[in-house]
């Protein structure tokens, strides 16, 4: 009989520990979705939207507490981003400074990508410094590309790009990118990191902008967007 109440105690101890996992798993994963650096430590905070994230309302973006949208507009030679114009415009209506980004890829040459991002992103000097998005390695290049050809590369693409909007540009650099190249500290910009929840250190240097959550939920947007802020 003893032994029975003791297993019935412990299956009870058990189902609790359970229900207490699932129910802090959830409130984590509720938090993470919701959370932003405070306002008090990063004052300029923002967003990074894209084609992909569908119809967003960036005059509720304004509400929430944005002050800037970063636009995706260009990848590699020839691509683009499908709701670049709308999203400017419609981001410049609702009163938030915009700059636009380009996703590079070093199998592809600067002039051609170069020639993409100047195509589509308008010169105005209203707007913020644009933002090379380096994630993609050159590892999977149809030809071999080396390691001095892609930092040779990539100043020849930046060099152009500033050129049109009279701005340096800004690396948006990824984990991978970094630990490939290390150009974080070899290429005097200014640096945008990306790690959710936890300040990110991998490029040697400070950083100027954190996407400090990439699953940020708001009802700005159909899907979670990436939650942007800036370091004075």
């Amino acid at each position: 009989m003893a032994s029975r109440k003791t297993n019935r105690w412990t299956l009870r101890l058990i189902g609790a520990l359970m229900l207490f996992a699932i129910l802090a798993g959830a409130w984590g994963w509720w938090d993470l979705r919701h959370w932003r650096p405070s306002k008090l430590e990063f004052t300029m905070q923002g967003v990074e939207i894209s084609g992909e994230d569908g119809i967003v309302d960036f005059n509720a973006l304004k509400a929430t507490g944005a002050n800037f949208a970063y636009l995706d507009a260009s990848a590699s030679a020839f691509a683009r981003d499908p709701a670049f114009v709308k999203n400017l415009e419609e981001a410049r209506a609702a009163k938030l400074q915009v700059g636009a980004v380009h996703r590079y890829d070093p199998c592809q040459p600067a002039e051609k990508q170069a020639a993409n991002f100047v195509t589509v992103v308008p010169r105005d000097r209203a707007m913020l410094p644009p933002a090379v998005d380096l994630d993609m390695l050159a590892d999977e290049c149809p030809v071999k590309v080396s390691d001095a050809a892609v930092e040779s590369e990539l100043m020849t693409f930046l060099n152009q790009i500033e050129t049109h909007t009279g701005k340096a540009t800004i690396l948006k650099v990824s984990s991978t990118f970094e630990g490939r190249y290390h150009l974080g500290a070899a290429i005097d910009r200014n640096l945008w990191l990306v790690r959710t929840r936890i300040q990110p250190d991998y490029a040697g240097r400070p950083w100027t902008m954190w996407s400090a959550n990439t699953m940020y939920a708001s009802e700005a947007a159909q899907v979670p967007i990436r939650w942007v802020v800036v370091q004075r």
